[in-house]
């Protein structure tokens, strides 16, 4: 008889089991491949353990045999690791004006990836759009096997479950529809989950760029639209309803296009590309179609696109001390194509250093344009295996329940 508190006795050993070959995939999916003898060592299992958890991974077609190991005095030692064929994950970036996508196994090893401008002008045109996409990302993988696995689609804005929709998607007109994740999950799953492109970009410089080791970062992106995607003690912070980050609706600067800060926010009507382009033409710029002729002809000494590109400076520098005096982060990386136009985060870091209490580190990507993909690959692999291990992993808040 239990109390409740602990599985039934007959139940233990089939537990302790499932907890053995969580240990021993997890560890070759991040450090194979490995020997037998490799993973009692590495594990501090024993031999018939680590052998019987080998055996119900290689069952369930998780681990394959990865020939021997050469050169050493003995019987060569088997090798194991990941099979390919257990599954893959698909990322997919839908962005303001391109797509960017790839597909890798559940090791993390890419087999495509493309990025496509976007020719959509409606959410449903966005659909089929993004829907085409990812099958052609699938079929140049052309991965063995289970098929997909998981599907990780970074997007502006966040979900909202009370209506089972996404929010705030800033200048995707009618992404916020219910219908636009409805018609989503029918191509990709009801797992498909959704992220915040920005968060997605941090997932990703903390797992493979700046922020390796960094327990509390944030990344700040400045583009087509501006967000922050924070890593609090290590792990992704999206807040209480998801809008952690959305600093498109700090109350700052006034004026400027209103209709667009309801729409937007207004730090995001000002401080975005829009808004670069807008304030450049209110100065007089000729010739700025975009913020990359404002930035081009500020190089050139022009003086009023000079004047524009200081105003965004000035900006983008109140948003990172208002980072700092909130969370007090250890590093803040900066994205986005404005975030990463040449001399333009010198700017911004001199004038955070005359409006800031302290100074973290401040630096730009390393992962550029991908790095809404990469984040959507790592979380999606992590997301994969949580499933196919039956752990009780953090499901992200996005995600639709069963």
């Amino acid at each position: 008889m239990t109390d409740g508190l602990e599985p039934p006795a007959v139940a233990r050993p089939q537990l302790m089991r499932e907890m053995n070959t969580q240990v021993v995939v997890d560890l070759l999916r991040r450090s194979g491949p490995l020997s037998r003898t490799d993973l009692g060592r590495l594990t501090g299992l024993s031999k018939p353990t680590v052998q019987q958890a080998l055996a119900g991974a290689e069952k369930a077609g998780l681990v394959t045999l990865h020939g021997h190991r050469q050169g050493l005095p003995g019987p060569a030692a088997k090798l194991y690791k990941i099979d390919i064929a257990a599954g893959h994950v698909l990322a997919l970036d839908v962005g303001h004006e391109y797509l960017r996508g790839a597909v890798c196994d559940l090791t993390g090893e890419v087999y495509a990836r493309r990025a496509l401008p976007v020719q959509a002008t409606s959410a449903r045109g966005r659909v089929a759009e993004v829907v085409d996409f990812g099958r052609s990302l699938l079929a140049i993988a052309e991965l063995p096997g289970s098929g997909l696995r998981q599907t990780v689609l970074g997007s502006p804005g966040f979900y909202d479950p009370r209506r089972d929709a996404l929010t705030l998607t800033g200048g995707l007109e009618g992404w916020d529809s219910p219908d636009v994740l409805a018609a989503l999950r029918a191509e990709f799953g009801a797992s498909m989950v959704i992220e915040n492109d920005v968060d997605l970009a941090a997932v990703a410089e903390h797992a493979a760029g700046h922020a390796q080791g960094v327990d509390n970062v944030a990344f700040v992106s400045i583009g087509t639209g501006v967000g922050v995607g924070l890593i609090i003690n290590g792990r992704l912070h999206r807040g209480a309803h998801g809008a952690a980050g959305e600093v498109a609706f700090l109350p700052f600067p006034e004026g400027g296009d209103a209709q667009d800060a309801r729409r937007r926010g207004s730090l995001e009507a000002a401080a975005s590309a829009a808004g670069v382009v807008r304030s450049a033409r209110a100065l007089g710029v000729a010739g700025s179609g975009s913020a990359q002729d404002v930035f081009d002809l500020a190089q050139e000494g022009v003086p009023a696109a000079a004047a524009a590109v200081a105003s965004e400076a000035d900006l983008v520098a109140k948003v990172l001390t208002t980072v700092i005096v909130v969370l007090d982060p250890a590093l803040i990386v900066v994205g986005g194509g404005i975030g990463q136009a040449p001399g333009f985060l010198s700017a911004v870091v001199e004038r955070v250093r005359e409006l800031a209490p302290v100074m973290p580190r401040i630096t730009s990507s390393a992962l550029g344009r991908e790095s809404v993909v990469d984040g959507a690959l790592s979380l999606g692999v992590d997301r994969a295996w949580t499933r196919l291990l039956g752990e009780d992993g953090e499901n992200g808040a996005q995600e639709r329940r069963d």
